[in-house]
């Protein structure tokens, strides 16, 4: 579906949304009513000011009489309504404020939170410019809402409704013709609604959109650069870019068009009306000169708060759309498998059976079709095979990343979907090809967190591991601070670092994706020599791009298009001149020497 045609079902969902929004203030009601009783306070010393002004013309301006005390205690008292309105206006647009940041600071945990449980499925198909544009421009847009919008709302219409009390009190048949002001204001508003709808939730997609293209660019930044793509990224990105801003501009139109310019014409008619009526009506009676100002400035200011909801419904419909969007991921029931069942199930041998397994990503073309082995505690069980042949869906379904089509998954005899989460990261340490690391030091990398993970526990592992070496070797050692996604280190520094951050954990199974494949020949020797160390006593689950690195697994699977189509030995396996011999013969340069 094109930006162009988006069915936009805001009429649907706004008043859900807001509804929605609005009992995130529930559990702060009291900043809420305190708000409310200052904002009325404040709305009554507001409205009385053209009051102490209608008394000191009518009183004392037209007929000249100019008593010195009665005039300063009036102006006094003038000038004292202004001064408490001021203070208590800041004090409730400050209660508003901290009560917007409580809510956006509530709400950015529970969409981060609900991030993290999501499916990884969820991930493979949305980009993480979009989720950061959620998380970050979404919910501001929802927090200006809640400060300027919301806060303004309630003033104005508090204010609004002091003005049209104060206006009948002043002349009840003027004060009613007035009241045919509230459903032009009304329409108005909604047919701004309407029209602006549908332009707020393409504008803040193309955002999403732009955000996606920035981060795609700065994170293949060095492949942009060695393959002279910047004329393309700097095209791609210029043609997103205008998108957006000739949806902003659409935007700016209909604000042009539909806020001040048009209320504008309104008053100034209505102007015209009470000028007429208080003109005509001198012919028969008499006017006070008081009576009519004080009309002609609430009628300004009854246009004012008018102005101000019509210029922040621009902020309201982006807040709509941006919850809408944020709702869209909270509401999301795509979550991560979860344990089934009430028993809890531990791994204490780490026997691993595929029984019959199944998969597809898609619910169309299985990428796994009858995966059928066994890894007994302690062996090696390496998977081998061509690009796309189901290697990593094996090591994403042992992980519980995606749930088991068809067929099931045990370990040590139980149902892999009967653990718990805790259990299974705690008891499988997975090495993934493109080891991740956070910012922070070295130590705080390998230890992730646990605290039951001492010092003294970081640099055992990492001695396992052999990586103390060019850790001590570092300014800090392990104190070290790392740069983004490790970028300070080498690629084997960065492998090394998470294998001992596997280690730290003492896993029951270990998981291998790929661990060597891009590391050196030097580093790979000292990779190699670590694993040896840490598949000692434990059960391995191997992918292997280099067949010489699984040379001594107890059992290897040659997969072909999911299936598992050889297994045995690695002489077994040569023997056979199959697959896996082509295979060998590929990587060993075609010598036919393979004994």
């Amino acid at each position: 579906m094109s930006m162009e045609t988006l069915d936009y079902r805001a009429e649907s969902r706004s008043r859900g949304v807001l509804g929605r929004l609005l009992r995130y203030m529930v559990p702060h009601r009291w900043k809420v009513g305190l708000s409310l009783l200052i904002l009325l306070a404040a709305t009554g010393t507001d409205v009385f000011q053209p009051i102490l002004i209608k008394i000191f013309i009518d009183r004392y301006l037209v007929p000249r009489h100019f008593p010195t005390t009665t005039l300063i205690e009036l102006g006094g008292a003038y000038l004292g309504l202004v001064v408490a309105t001021s203070v208590l206006n800041v004090f409730q647009l400050l209660l508003f404020q901290i009560l917007a940041l409580d809510i956006i600071q509530r709400l950015r945990v529970e969409l981060f939170d609900k991030i993290q449980e999501l499916a990884l499925a969820f991930f493979d198909r949305t980009p993480v410019g979009v989720l950061v544009s959620r998380i970050t421009n979404d919910t501001q847009a929802i927090l200006d809402m809640f400060m300027t919008v919301l806060s303004s709302f309630v003033q104005n219409v508090t204010v609004l409704a002091g003005i049209l009390i104060a206006m009948f009190a002043l002349d009840a048949t003027l004060a009613a013709y007035c009241l045919m002001l509230i459903p032009v204001v009304g329409a108005v508003m909604y047919v701004y609604g309407k029209v602006s709808g549908p332009v707020f939730h393409v504008t803040r997609q193309r955002l999403s959109i732009l955000n996606a293209k920035l981060n795609e660019s700065l994170q293949g930044m060095p492949v942009i650069q060695s393959m002279r793509q910047e004329p393309r990224l700097r095209r791609e990105f210029g043609e997103i870019n205008e998108s957006y801003r000739q949806a902003r501009f659409r935007n700016t139109q209909i604000n042009g068009l539909l806020l001040r310019p048009l209320m504008d014409v309104i008053y100034l008619l209505v102007l015209m009306l009470v000028l007429w009526y208080f003109g005509t009506r001198s012919f028969s009676q008499v006017v006070n000169i008081g009576v009519l100002y004080a009309f002609v400035t609430y009628l300004s200011r009854f246009f004012e708060p008018v102005n101000g909801m019509l210029q922040r419904m621009n902020f309201f419909q982006q807040a709509m759309v941006s919850a809408d969007r944020v709702f869209q991921i909270l509401d999301n029931p795509g979550l991560g498998p979860r344990q089934e069942g009430e028993d809890n199930p531990e791994i204490a041998q780490g026997r691993i059976t595929f029984d019959d397994v199944s998969f597809s990503y898609d619910g169309k073309t299985d990428v796994l079709k009858h995966v059928s082995f066994t890894a007994k505690p302690g062996q090696t069980v390496a998977i081998v095979g061509h690009t796309g042949s189901g290697k990593s869906s094996i090591v994403n379904l042992l992980m519980r990343f995606y749930s088991v089509d068809r067929g099931r998954i045990l370990i040590d005899g139980a149902d892999l979907r009967t653990f718990s989460n805790q259990e299974l990261r705690q008891k499988i340490g997975l090495v993934l090809q493109e080891p991740f690391l956070f910012v922070g030091d070295i130590a705080s990398n390998i230890r992730l967190g646990n605290d039951h993970i001492g010092p003294d526990q970081v640099e055992d592992a990492a001695r396992f591991v052999q990586a103390d070496g060019f850790i001590r070797n570092l300014p800090d050692a392990y104190r070290s601070p790392i740069g983004e996604r490790g970028a300070t280190l080498s690629t084997g520094q960065r492998q090394l670092i998470s294998f001992a951050r596997t280690m730290a954990m003492d896993p029951k199974v270990l998981v291998l994706d790929e661990a060597t494949a891009s590391v050196d020949t030097e580093t790979e020797e000292a990779i190699q020599a670590a694993l040896e160390k840490m598949r000692h006593g434990r059960t391995t689950v191997a992918i292997a791009h280099r067949l010489s690195t699984i040379q001594d697994a107890d059992l290897i699977l040659v997969l072909n298009h999911g299936e598992i189509v050889e297994r045995g030995n690695h002489q077994e396996l040569l023997s056979r001149e199959g697959l896996y011999h082509k295979m060998y013969l590929l990587q060993q340069g075609g010598s036919r020497d393979v004994g």
